[in-house]
């Protein structure tokens, strides 16, 4: 089982540990991501992820960065 773990891909997240939820945007203060995205990071396609990652710029808050 090790082995298999040490296996694993390396999941790039946009995680920056201040996670709140906006209720006006849905969109998380943090990270910029939707709940949704926030729960399906782990098992989703890494180009799904790569999309995430590129639409997050346009949804972040500069007070935040």
């Amino acid at each position: 089982m090790a082995d298999f773990i040490e296996r694993l891909p390396v999941i790039e997240s946009p995680c920056i540990n201040i996670c709140d939820i906006d209720a006006a945007s849905d969109v998380c203060r943090g990270c910029a991501r939707t709940l949704d995205e926030i729960a399906s990071w782990g098992s989703a396609t890494a180009e799904w992820r790569a999309a995430v990652m590129a639409a997050l710029p346009g949804r972040r808050n500069p007070a935040v960065d």
